[in-house]
């Protein structure tokens, strides 16, 4: 697993060890050679969820590539003294590949969100990339994915973007990313950025690492996710205490 790049593992979950530009190169790469490729973009929460759930922890392990999506996992990183470079989020590979995707002629599906956001990108897609060949569009919400991949498998998309959420895009991925020889990547929620439902940050606060501060004065409801945050970091800490007593 993920032995293009050095990593930094935090709680047991190996981050990649390199820049937001060399990781989205690597990816288009494997594209353009038909390898399989399922990464995983994780934040603390996410880490914090692994740390609590042995079978979804066994499930990243098998990811090709964990990218550090959030400034807590840069934090953690410091705090075990092996810095990692930048935040690779998730939001900003997905518009990397799909400006690539859209330069070079691939095709993409899309699968999670609310049918409203699917809606608008049926729409929006088309007009921001146009070199893009979707080859699907399907919100998140159905009981049964038999159809969705059946229809993926299918269409045989070079990339396939999962905005399910966490642990469910991660699982959904891991199921079924045989059936096409490309990547398959869970993106949250980032199609209700692109949709335009959800603002970004500006960059100001992204430039500031205030991004999560932002958006927890829009959504006062992501207090509680934020909550994990401390507990998190006391699990670092304990992890580097360990490292250093071995040391």
């Amino acid at each position: 697993m993920q032995s293009t790049f050095p990593t930094v593992t935090i709680l047991g979950i190996p981050f990649v060890k390199t820049t937001a530009t060399n990781f989205t190169a690597t990816l288009q790469q494997r594209i353009t050679q038909g390898q399989s490729t399922f990464v995983v973009t994780a934040n603390p929460e996410i880490v914090m969820y692994a740390h609590n759930h042995a079978d979804y922890h066994e499930l990243l392990q098998n990811a090709d590539f964990i990218t550090p999506d959030g400034i807590g996992i840069l934090d953690g990183a410091k705090i075990l003294k092996q810095p990692l470079p930048e935040r690779i989020t998730g939001f900003d590979t997905l518009e990397a590949l799909l400006k690539w995707g859209s330069d070079q002629h691939r095709s993409a599906y899309f699968v999670g969100a609310k049918p409203a956001v699917i809606d608008q990108l049926r729409t929006l897609l088309p007009q921001q990339y146009p070199g893009l060949n979707i080859v699907g569009l399907h919100d998140g919400y159905f009981q049964d994915d038999t159809a969705v991949i059946s229809d993926i498998q299918r269409t045989q998309p070079d990339m396939v973007f999962a905005a399910l959420g966490f642990p469910k895009q991660e699982q959904f991925i891991q199921t079924h990313h045989h059936v096409t020889k490309g990547l398959w990547m869970g993106v949250g929620g980032s199609f209700d950025v692109l949709a335009g439902a959800v603002d970004r940050a500006p960059q100001f606060w992204q430039d500031h690492h205030l991004e999560w501060f932002y958006r927890t004065v829009k959504e006062p409801k992501r207090l509680k996710r934020i909550a994990v945050i401390p507990h998190y970091l006391q699990l670092v800490r304990q992890q580097a205490k360990r490292t250093q007593s071995r040391g």
